[in-house]
């Protein structure tokens, strides 16, 4: 564990690690039971299991597994949203002790029926786990930790099964597989039910809510319900997607380990271990790169190395040169099982980029009081997609007749083409991309007092004008989204244009050159405001010819005089010579793809009764002080 300032703090708070703990002793507990009991199932350990029947013992306990997320999902988001959410947890962790223990005596009994209906009842609690998991985190953490709490869940939840998946193999094939697996499960269950009782409380936010019983109807209903607010319901599909993607390599990786790489049962683990490792990592790097913030700009990022990976691995596969015999050791020393190794890791990287935004923005976005039930219908899609994952490899291995590499190739190209989909849907996406990359590529950003930015409500920003990256620096800075007021001929410039036109900036002329475009623009300020948006505008009007801070027009003052809110001063820093400034003639200066020190600004709000263009300029010269 790191330091207080690290982005690890949270598993010394209360707020955080009883729930860590306790998802991630849920996660391992799932996968060490359902995994011994598919090698039991393989191996004919239990008597009444005919060898002839294990491909069909094995589907149907993966699809037991499942199909309590198509028939609890709405039932568990409806329960989880009315009542208390950490005695909710404490009551499923207890009746996973109450599986558990049935599920020793079912393997004591030899009895299959009666464990793979423990494993029904496993998906049934895992099923409204999850709800409760995902929207109690909004409540106990703050925003600026969200993404932090997201990263470390995910991470925890896949090395948890990892280490379930290792320890359900080497349990279930051993000598005493039922004493051995009987009282782990049940062991495991209870330091997650005693894990649970740390958990804060966490009131309900829909206590009026009737619960609907009718799974079906309601079922349809939380779908709806999820698709009020189109980029949170896009994000669900992302991530239902992903889920589909990784069950694909998930699930086809020990054969691919066995037939193409010719490894070993110790290769498998190896190779799992590199996929999950990548997704926790991936998912913790997510917290780093985001800044502590929801950044949904990073998603384009995860889904590009998915797809780049994943069409890698199929060439590495074919210009894979090992041979059947080696130790788990010496598959290092085959000819390009580096490459296939790095690749595996890799697209579990990009999948942690890709996935942990994700699941921040659906809870960031969704009301308190519908949150769980929103993340009931992602689990309900999660679900279906997983299906269709399985249905997929049917077709395609069985009926069509491809290899396994050809399987990950056909993801990695229908990636492509759902990026695009909903990218095409939400550009905002996109555009949060192409901010991040400009403020962690040529530039290194720096900010002090964004703290002074209201959360909430209508809100002016004013400050001074260097760059033609000064608005996407700023966006890339502050936590809300900005909108910008800026002069239409730097609104209009190619591929700029594309990310001032998704984040609603509103371009704005002379009333000299075109009274009407002025009058409209006016009015489209206003009604923003009046919203509660946040607004930015560069009241100098235009770039900065010498590196001095011109004069503040007054236009600014009308703005507050038709809507009165609080005005934030902020200065920017380091921008005057860099190649999109106007030193020596914009664009000449040599484009050096070099890290830049730029300082973002900011103070305290002036309440608008206060405001005057001179005052304004004079805080914001101050501000930024002698650093052009």
């Amino acid at each position: 564990m790191v330091g207080k300032s690290g982005q690890f703090k949270l598993l010394a708070s209360r707020r955080f690690l009883p729930l860590f703990l306790t998802q991630f002793f849920g996660a391992l507990n799932d996968n060490l039971f359902k995994n011994a009991l598919l090698v039991i199932i393989v191996s004919a350990s239990i008597a009444t299991v005919e060898p002839g029947n294990t491909n069909i013992l094995v589907n149907l306990a993966a699809g037991l597994f499942i199909l309590p997320f198509f028939l609890f999902s709405a039932i568990s988001g409806q329960l989880a949203d009315k009542y208390e959410k950490s005695k909710i947890i404490r009551t499923i962790k207890f009746a996973e002790i109450l599986i558990m223990l049935t599920g020793f005596l079912a393997l004591w009994l030899q009895s299959l029926w009666l464990l793979f209906t423990v494993l029904f009842f496993m998906g049934v609690q895992s099923t409204f786990f999850g709800p409760v998991k995902y929207s109690i985190i909004p409540q106990h953490l703050t925003q600026s930790e969200l993404v932090a709490g997201n990263a470390q869940v995910g991470m925890g939840t896949f090395v948890a099964i990892l280490i379930g998946t290792i320890m359900g193999s080497l349990m279930g094939g051993s000598e005493n597989a039922i004493w051995l697996v009987g009282i782990a499960v049940v062991t495991v269950a209870a330091i997650g039910w005693f894990s649970s009782w740390g958990i804060p409380v966490a009131e309900a936010k829909a206590t009026d809510l009737k619960v609907d019983w009718n799974v079906p109807r309601i079922s349809w209903q939380l779908v709806q319900l999820a698709m009020e607010k189109q980029p949170v319901f896009l994000a669900i599909l992302g991530i239902s997607w992903f889920w589909m993607l990784g069950a694909s390599y998930l699930t086809q990786m020990p054969n691919f380990t066995v037939t193409v790489l010719h490894g070993t049962p110790g290769v498998i683990a190896l190779i799992l271990c590199a996929f999950t490792v990548g997704v926790a990592c991936g998912s913790l790097l997510c917290d780093r790169l985001s800044g502590h913030r929801v950044e949904i700009g990073l998603v384009p990022l995860g889904s590009l190395g998915l797809s780049a990976f994943g069409i890698d691995l199929y060439f590495a596969a074919h210009s894979y040169g090992g041979v059947e015999g080696f130790s788990t050791l010496g598959f290092f020393a085959q000819p390009g099982s580096l490459r296939v190794l790095f690749d595996i890791a890799m697209i579990g990287l990009s999948g942690g980029l890709y996935i942990v935004p994700l699941y921040a923005m659906v809870q960031a976005r969704t009301e308190d009081s519908k949150r769980a039930r929103v993340i009931a219908s992602n689990n309900i899609l999660n679900a279906l997609f997983m299906v269709l994952a399985s249905l997929m490899g049917i077709v395609l291995l069985g009926v069509a007749g491809f290899s396994i590499p050809d399987l990950f190739l056909t993801v990695a190209l229908m990636n492509i083409a759902i990026a695009v989909f909903i990218f095409l849907q939400v550009p905002e996406f996109t555009m949060r991309f192409l901010v991040w990359l400009l403020s962690h590529s040529i530039y290194r950003v720096k900010h002090q007092g964004l703290e002074h930015i209201p959360n909430k409500g209508g809100a002016m920003i004013v400050c001074n004008h260097v760059s033609y990256v000064d608005a996407l620096l700023l966006a890339g800075a502050v936590r809300r989204p900005i909108r910008f007021i800026m002069f239409k001929p730097i609104y209009e410039i190619p591929v700029l244009n594309f990310i001032f036109r998704t984040g609603g900036a509103i371009p704005i002329c002379s009333r000299k050159h075109d009274e009407q475009g002025y009058e409209r623009a006016m009015d489209e300020i206003a009604a923003g405001l009046e919203q509660g948006h946040l607004l930015c505008i560069f009241p100098e009007g235009k770039l900065t010819q010498d590196g001095n801070i011109d004069e503040f027009k007054p236009g600014i003052e009308k703005i507050l005089s038709r809507t009165p809110v609080p005005v934030i001063p902020m200065a920017l820093q380091g921008l005057w010579g860099s190649f999109f400034s106007h030193r020596d003639g914009v664009f000449k200066q040599p484009f050096r793809p070099q890290w830049r020190n730029i300082n973002i600004l900011a103070e305290a709000s002036v309440l608008p009764e206060q405001v005057t263009a001179p005052i304004l300029q004079e805080k914001v010269t101050n501000l930024r002080g002698n650093k052009a």
